[in-house]
């Protein structure tokens, strides 16, 4: 299923995660960091890969479609720990 978010609604997330969850998330997933990076917005496809995002121009930042979730969801995840 694939899940459509605001660009800057997935870098408010981003931004909101403690130092070190994407190392974290890319750990767990058996992923680059690069990798997990681009799923948030970042374009270094030379370390990290392209991973389902698909960002169409618009209001807000734009649409972002993630064919895939699983980043998204981790993320989550983390920030719930971190209200805690």
């Amino acid at each position: 299923m694939i899940k459509t978010i605001t660009f800057n609604e997935l870098r408010k997330i981003k931004d909101s995660l403690p130092s070190g969850s994407s190392q974290r998330i890319a750990d767990k997933l058996g992923v680059t960091v690069e990798t997990v990076r681009n799923y948030f917005g970042g374009y270094n496809y030379k370390d990290g890969k392209s991973v389902g995002v698909h960002i169409e121009p618009g209001p807000d930042g734009g649409l972002v479609m993630l064919d895939d979730t699983i980043i998204l969801d981790l993320a989550l995840e983390i920030l719930d720990e971190k209200k805690s």
